[in-house]
């Protein structure tokens, strides 16, 4: 059986249009869409096929990572 596992992804508006998508947990992956919806489609795809990576070299998922927020007087 198969478990379920949950990721936090950072969507960054693109100005030349799209969104740019990051996964803080898993280093190095990265993906893009036009739309939200297509770069939430598309980054969980990267998601699975960085963990079937991960499984075919019998490495341990990663922790997830901690997302904080912080304010700044700018």
């Amino acid at each position: 059986m198969t478990r379920s596992h949950e990721f936090e992804v950072v969507l960054q508006p693109e100005d030349e249009g799209g969104f740019s998508v990051s996964v803080p947990a898993l280093p190095g992956c990265h993906t893009q869409g036009e739309t939200r919806e297509e770069a939430l489609s598309m980054a969980k795809d990267a998601i699975e096929g960085y963990l079937d990576v991960l499984a075919g070299e019998g490495r341990p998922l990663p922790q997830p990572a901690l997302i904080e927020r912080i304010t700044v007087a700018a």
